[in-house]
């Protein structure tokens, strides 16, 4: 069985959502370890680490959690219905948005990153509108 695009960006949205909670919980495991923070002290966004980036983490990953369930559903329905003709033109541009809009919020808050992760949402959520579209019938 080929490996398509299609389910390339399916496995890859749920591979980088997995990667950002391992650095997620690697980050609170070292603080813990350390002694830095207790076990049972950690705010679910992330506000009382040491760190700007753990909070910026926290959010890159409840943000791809957010998204996670629109991507794949039209993802899913795609390969469902054998119509991955639609999805398959743009399937790696949408984990190609998303990987860069997480990576401009992990790298910075600062206005021209936020500028730059608004893109990347954008992108993704033009597409998954197109596709929407696309399945519905009305264009195309």
């Amino acid at each position: 069985m080929t490996l398509t695009a299609t389910a390339l960006a399916l496995l890859g949205l749920v591979a980088w959502t997995l990667l950002l909670v391992f650095l997620l919980v690697n980050q609170r495991g070292m603080l813990v370890l350390s002694g830095k923070m207790a076990v049972n002290t950690f705010n679910p966004d992330g506000s009382n680490t040491p760190s700007a980036f753990g909070q910026r983490l926290v959010r890159a990953h409840a943000n791809c959690l957010e998204n996670l369930p629109l991507q794949a559903a039209l993802l899913l329905y795609a390969i469902a219905t054998a119509q991955t003709a639609i999805t398959e033109p743009l399937a790696l541009v949408l984990l190609g948005a998303r990987v860069f809009q997480s990576s401009m919020h992990l790298l910075s808050t600062g206005p021209l990153f936020v500028w730059l992760r608004f893109a990347g949402l954008f992108a993704q959520l033009a597409i998954l509108a197109w596709w929407l579209l696309l399945f519905a019938g009305l264009v195309g």
